[in-house]
């Protein structure tokens, strides 16, 4: 079978093709197809299955680079994935959705339909739960959202937690200062706000007390005005915790929280505070609980297949 797929000009037969024909050769490894140019058309020849899947895959990549995207091969992962799932076909408009945040040479957006359900959470609600495995971006992507906030003037300051679940939140008897004690705790939180503004300029603010990163423990008895806090592996907070959280909220402040509730560190005997909670909240107006799976997993490919490998292996128990 063969099929044809018209191209403007040559500006766009080069962001498709990529350079040294990278794109094609990705495509070309994924399918049982061939894809060659001739003239201002891209031809693909094939069985019937594949050559209806490489257009498809060809029509998306052309939509996004009509709205001004470059195409990298995480961009042809994503929409090669989203053949397995028909909620997942407009990926063209998932990967438009810019944050604008990013201090580098690229933006930042959600790339995947979970991700860009968790965004639009995050703007319509003032509290959010993102829960789901490692690589879905749930820290990330909310700490972007902070980020533009504060930019934007929406909220004066943003206060980034974590339970500091290894040390039982007793770090006295840990060597260093205060901010020695807790950093290994909270690096995660540096390492993402640090990819989005000047490491100079995170310093500065954090010295007005603008940004502020610390352990759970010490939120208790505040109330946060003005603010966008970010509640970090909360599955590692107990309910108590969770209910001593949720109560800092003060006016014109917006709380996400994160978490992977299979990976609870918490000794047997404590119940997950995030677990719990979905219970609890779950009738609440104004509240809303964003749920990602392992299509939503943004790492390498790999990450992916060791999510559902567990996941099979929980369903088999």
């Amino acid at each position: 079978m063969e099929k044809k797929v018209y191209l403007l000009n040559n500006e766009i037969a080069f962001s498709l093709f990529g350079q040294n024909d990278k794109n094609i050769n990705i495509i070309e490894d994924k399918f049982d197809a061939k894809l060659f140019s001739r003239g201002n058309e891209l031809i693909i020849k094939g069985n019937r299955n594949s050559v209806e899947k490489v257009f498809f895959v060809i029509e998306e990549l052309l939509k996004l680079i009509k709205k001004g995207n470059s195409i990298s091969k995480d961009d042809i992962d994503l929409v090669i994935r989203s053949l397995q799932d028909e909620e997942m076909l407009k990926t063209s408009d998932i990967l438009t959705e810019d944050l604008s945040v990013s201090r580098r040479d690229r933006h930042i957006k959600p790339k995947t339909l979970g991700q860009k359900k968790y965004v639009e959470a995050i703007i319509k609600y003032d509290i959010v739960f993102g829960i789901g495995p490692a690589g879905t971006g749930k820290t990330y992507l909310a700490m972007a959202m902070a980020v533009s906030s504060l930019k934007n003037k929406e909220v004066d300051r943003i206060i980034l937690v974590r339970p500091a679940v290894e040390a039982g939140e007793n770090l006295g008897f840990l060597p260093g200062s205060f901010s020695e004690k807790v950093d290994p705790y909270l690096r995660p939180l540096y390492d993402a706000i640090y990819d989005m503004m000047e490491i100079e300029k995170v310093q500065r603010l954090m010295d007005k007390g603008i940004i502020e990163v610390a352990p759970l423990a010490y939120m208790r008895g505040r109330t946060l005005n003005n603010a966008f806090i970010i509640l970090d592996e909360a599955q590692n907070t107990t309910s108590e915790q969770m209910k001593m959280f949720l109560t800092r909220l003060g006016f014109n402040s917006k709380t996400v929280i994160t978490g992977d509730i299979t990976q609870v560190d918490l000794p047997s005997n404590r119940r997950s505070g995030l677990i719990e909670i979905q219970e609890i909240l779950k009738d609440i107006e104004g509240i809303s609980f964003v749920y990602f799976n392992g299509n939503d997993v943004v790492r390498h490919e790999l990450v992916q297949k060791i999510i559902e490998a567990y996941a099979q292996r929980e369903v088999k128990r």
